[in-house]
């Protein structure tokens, strides 16, 4: 597909400011294909992470090192919770807003009401506790937090390290009743993943996985996984992007052991939060594709990453990998790095950013 040098060649960008600046962000820099446009949908959105969306379009919004929560209303963002450690991931059902937190998840009932209230008259909130039972470590400690087609919440525990061997449940995607009873391992051999989501279709789960570090600029790659069912391994900590033994604990774990990547990604481009799209408003390439927020390597010697990502798909077999939105790396350095993708209801396409503490919106007019 024919790339533009800039978004702002093909339409206008609005800017939607409350104070942060984001007016001043280079939002001209960002290259997208051609009929796409990206503007700030709200600022001042601190350390912004992970998203869910409410029935009644509420988005609420995760953070990692300021340690809030956020409800974005009116393009406004609303602290719904504070004081909290590592609540990354969100998620919501039957009207509560479910926390993750780094060892456990809560639960915020009947939080719309609350946003309802005049700001002055809201009282604090106080969640319930629904599982309190995970591990504290902070390595890889933030959690992503999704509920499944079959009324499961989804959540993982990553490795607490680069590389090691560790019991279960470390390095494993969980799944449990929304009131925390049940919980058990859905997939074993997941390092650090922080995205999943379901195809459409057939309702079974993607997942986007963090390869090691410390073995160079190019090995390994990142992964995209398909996980149909529960009980696969997908390789960690002794084979890394299906084809690679880890050079200290491979031994004697042949990586035709394990369940390979359904898509290689890029070498540390910290693939996060992913979405399938089943909009109307982009062309028809996109649709039932999967969109990926890279959010950028930290441990290169040439910065990769900090862009979205779409592969495609033909039935679930990835034929295709490619960058869909880049531009937040300049001259070897960010100026913002996407966290989560989320779709409105419009078919338009959110985009959280930690660094710069926005939530962007990409649209498509043709």
């Amino acid at each position: 597909m024919k790339r533009i040098a800039t978004a702002v060649a093909l339409a206008l960008v609005f800017f939607h400011t409350t104070g942060h600046g984001a007016a001043t962000l280079p939002l001209e820099k960002i290259k997208l294909p051609t009929g796409f446009a990206i503007s700030v949908y709200t600022d001042n959105v601190p350390n912004a992470r992970s998203m869910t969306l409410a029935p009644d379009g509420t988005v609420f919004v995760g953070t990692m090192d300021k340690g809030s929560v956020y409800a974005i209303v009116n393009r406004q963002a609303v602290t719904v919770a504070s004081g909290l450690n590592v609540p990354n991931g969100v998620a919501f059902r039957d009207g509560s807003l479910y926390v993750a937190e780094n060892s456990r998840v809560l639960r915020y009932d009947k939080v719309l009401d609350w946003l309802k209230q005049p700001a002055a008259q809201r009282p604090p909130l106080t969640p319930a506790v629904v599982n309190d039972k995970f591990p504290p470590d902070r390595h890889h400690g933030w959690k992503y937090l999704a509920f499944g087609p079959d009324g499961l919440l989804y959540l993982q525990v990553g490795a607490p390290c680069n590389v090691c061997e560790r019991p279960d449940p470390y390095a494993s995607i969980m799944r449990m009743k929304p009131d925390g009873s049940a919980l058990e391992i859905f997939a074993r051999g997941v390092r650090n993943s922080v995205g999943f989501a379901w195809h459409p279709d057939t309702k079974e789960m993607w997942f986007t996985d963090n390869g090691r570090d410390n073995l160079g600029d190019d090995v390994p790659p990142d992964e995209l996984n398909h996980a149909p069912k529960a009980g696969l391994h997908f390789g960690f900590p002794y084979c890394h992007g299906g084809t690679i033994p880890d050079p200290d604990l491979g031994s004697g774990h042949p990586c035709s052991n394990y369940t390979p990547p359904a898509q290689t990604l890029g070498p540390h481009v910290a693939s996060l939060g992913l979405k399938f799209y089943t909009g109307s408003m982009f062309p028809a390439e996109y649709r039932k594709q999967v969109f990926i927020a890279e959010h950028g390597s930290w441990n290169r010697s040439t910065p990769i990453g900090y862009r979205i990502s779409v592969v495609h798909l033909q039935g679930d077999r990835a034929v295709k990998y490619e960058t869909f939105a880049e531009g937040w790396l300049q001259g070897g350095r960010a100026w913002g790095r996407p966290v989560d993708v989320l779709m409105l209801p419009d078919g338009s396409l959110l985009v959280s950013d930690d660094q710069a503490g926005v939530v962007y919106r990409i649209t498509y007019r043709g």
